[in-house]
């Protein structure tokens, strides 16, 4: 499939609990950078480990660094929650020039009103509405045989 641009959104959490979980209290969100300054709030941190799970999908694909970005969604208003937000990447992607983008959700086992609507069909009128021609969303895991066989694997191992 040809695409310009992958897109992983993640599903958004607010700024403050991610400062909340860094046990250093001086760490993330609050150093240049953070996520690829070392440092032992990684271990806690959710927007750490989204990038690291993003970067372990490119290397295993293959996927150049200019040809992907993450971003987050599902945030509510009153509070800032982690950026960028996927609606607003989707429309800085189309304007770009970024034609065909194939997006993923992958912290999202299975697929859900936040994957289905809200990425499925909005993000791709989004898309399409901002100059975007082609969208292509890969579906979630759902009840794939390989993943129910991880599922079941993991489950056995651990009664």
């Amino acid at each position: 499939m040809e695409y310009d641009h992958i897109l992983f959104s993640y599903h958004g959490i607010p700024e403050s609990h991610i400062k909340i979980s860094d046990d250093t209290k001086k760490h993330c969100l609050k150093v240049s950078d953070c996520c690829n300054v070392s440092s032992g709030a990684h271990k806690k941190c959710y927007r750490h480990q989204v990038f690291i799970t993003t970067e372990l999908i490119i290397k295993k694909l293959g996927i150049k660094s200019d040809k992907y970005s993450n971003a987050f969604q599902s945030r509510l208003p009153l509070q800032p929650w982690l950026k960028p937000y996927t609606d607003y990447e989707l429309e800085r992607l189309a304007k770009e020039g970024k034609k065909k983008l194939v997006i993923i959700t992958p912290a999202f086992v299975t697929d859900c009103l936040e994957t289905l609507e809200e990425i499925a069909m909005e993000g791709k009128e989004e898309f399409i509405e901002a100059g975007g021609e082609f969208y292509h969303y890969i579906p979630c895991l759902n009840d794939d045989n390989g993943w129910a066989k991880v599922i079941s694997d993991w489950t056995t191992e651990r009664l």
